[in-house]
């Protein structure tokens, strides 16, 4: 295991403030009880998480030293509405550091996860926090890299897995790591003057679109078939009766047979 080199990722010419931590319950949560104090900029990187969690809660499960675990502190300029274009941008982000390094094609799911051949690799999870300093996101990342096993059910997989090449023992999760905090500063640039543009680019690698899916929606559960995006990344979902719906936020969006 080559481990994370919090001199190779503070780059210089990135306004990232990076540190690796040995060990940490959740970096989402370290960076949300200091956010008061740190600069915005801060990202947090753990060799191994013990209470790693996405949306809803779930948790998020790798082994030390395997995978990318991580959490920016971030406050945007933008107004509050926009700010959850953030997860978009995000995904595409992740899409576009994979794609950089590797010969692997992701797919991004509507809300927040990436996924390979309809297994789950990353997942993003975007919360707001406020302080005396003001209001603030923080955005936990996590890309599965090396782990090869994962338990019976789950319908995950990592880049390694992907890669299919026993005579590879592993990725080098720094290089990747570089990559992401790259990709992650240009696509956030684009929250205000761009996104119509990025919207396009994440329209290509949609893993719903064409689907028939089922959600649970602040309405309540909702069944429809994925027509496209709108202009703020919204999923446009036709329903049995012809009539359509823009899903804004949605849990437990599932692929379903038509």
């Amino acid at each position: 295991m080559i481990p994370l080199d919090v001199t190779a990722l503070n780059d210089p010419t990135l306004p990232w403030h990076v540190t690796v931590l040995e060990e940490v319950a959740s970096t989402s949560d370290w960076l949300k009880q200091r956010a008061a104090e740190l600069p915005v900029g801060t990202v947090v990187f753990t060799e191994s998480q013990t209470a790693g969690r996405g949306r809803r809660d779930n948790r998020w499960i790798a082994p030390r030293g395997k995978d990318l675990m991580f959490s920016l502190l971030l406050q945007p300029a933008a107004t509050l509405e926009k700010w959850p274009r953030i997860t978009t941008l995000a995904a595409l982000a992740i899409c576009k550091a994979i794609e950089a390094e590797l010969p692997l094609q992701p797919r991004i799911k509507w809300p927040n996860d990436v996924y390979l051949n309809d297994h789950k690799v990353s997942g993003l999870l975007a919360e707001t926090v406020s302080t005396r300093g003001g209001l603030f996101l923080v955005l936990g990342i996590g890309l599965n890299v090396n782990t090869r096993e994962f338990a019976p059910g789950l319908a995950a997989t990592s880049l390694l897995k992907e890669l299919n090449s026993p005579a590879l023992p592993e990725l080098d999760r720094n290089s990747l790591a570089q990559r992401l905090l790259a990709a992650l500063h240009e696509e956030l640039q684009r929250l205000e003057n761009d996104f119509s543009s990025a919207v396009a680019e994440v329209r290509m690698r949609s893993w719903l679109l064409g689907r028939q899916i089922r959600a649970q929606a602040p309405q309540g559960e909702v069944f429809g078939r994925v027509l496209d995006l709108n202009e703020e990344g919204h999923l446009i979902l036709e329903f049995a009766d012809g009539s359509t719906h823009a899903l804004t936020s949605a849990d437990e969006v599932r692929d379903v047979k038509a």
